[in-house]
C-alpha cells in the first residue's frame, strides 16, 4: 500500500497489457462449464456453487443479476444461465469477508489508490461503516446507530427533494422496488441510478 495520505477520487490508472492471443472458436461447452465451476468453487465453495447455479432463473430460485436471460413460462433447463452470469453471481455471493479490521488496517487515502478490481476481491462488508470527522479510517458503527444517523440527516432536511437517493444497477429488481417505495413516500422522486451516472 501507498503512504500517500491524498484521498484520490478516482481509482489509479490501470498499466498492465491486456493478453492479446488467438481468438476462440467456441463460447460453451466443457471449457466454459470448468471455468465456471473452478469461479464459482473458489468465491462461493463447492456447496454453494451447486445450490447457486441451481436456482438462477428457476421458478423458485433467483433471476440472474447480470443479464435479461428471458424466463420460459413452461419447462426449464437446469442451467438457465451463461458462463459470464454464473460468475456475476458467484462473485456476488462470495464467502470473502471485509471486517472491521480491513478498515484499521488500511486508511481511506490508502484505499482510494487501490483498482475497483482489488476494492471488489477483498469480500463483502460484514458491519455499516462511517468516516467520523476528521478520521483517516472508516469505523465500524451497529445497525441501529446506523439507520438512526440516516433518519437524522433525512428528516432535518428543509425538503425532501434536498435528497438524492442512488441505486446501482446490480440491484435486484425486489430491492429497487422496495428501496423506490421508501423513497417515494419519503417525498421525492431523485433516485438516479448508475445508467445516470456512468
Amino acid at each position: 500500500m501507498t503512504n500517500s495520505t491524498e484521498i484520490s477520487a478516482q481509482p489509479p490508472a490501470e498499466t498492465t497489457e491486456p493478453r492479446i492471443g488467438e481468438r476462440e472458436t467456441v463460447a460453451s461447452g466443457i471449457s466454459a462449464i470448468v471455468q465456471t465451476l473452478r469461479f464459482g468453487f473458489g468465491e462461493m465453495g463447492a456447496g454453494r456453487t451447486f445450490k447457486t447455479l441451481t436456482t438462477i432463473n428457476q421458478k423458485n430460485g433467483f433471476d440472474c443479476p447480470s443479464c435479461a436471460w428471458p424466463d420460459p413460462d413452461d419447462h426449464r433447463a437446469p442451467t438457465e444461465f451463461c458462463e459470464n452470469g454464473a460468475k456475476a453471481v458467484s462473485d456476488e455471493a462470495t464467502t470473502a469477508r471485509i471486517t472491521p479490521e480491513f478498515f484499521a488496517r488500511y486508511s481511506i487515502a490508502e484505499l482510494s489508490q487501490q483498482s475497483d478490481h482489488w476494492l471488489g476481491k477483498q469480500g463483502r462488508l460484514t458491519h455499516p461503516m462511517i468516516r467520523k470527522p476528521g478520521s483517516e479510517h472508516y469505523e465500524a458503527i451497529s445497525w441501529d446507530d446506523s439507520f438512526s444517523l440516516i433518519a437524522s440527516n433525512l428528516n432535518s432536511l428543509a425538503s425532501p427533494d434536498q435528497a438524492v437517493f442512488y441505486t446501482s444497477g446490480r440491484t435486484s429488481n425486489e430491492a429497487a422496488f422496495l428501496y423506490q417505495l421508501f423513497v417515494r413516500e419519503f417525498g421525492t422522486n431523485n433516485l438516479p441510478d448508475c445508467s445516470n451516472m456512468c
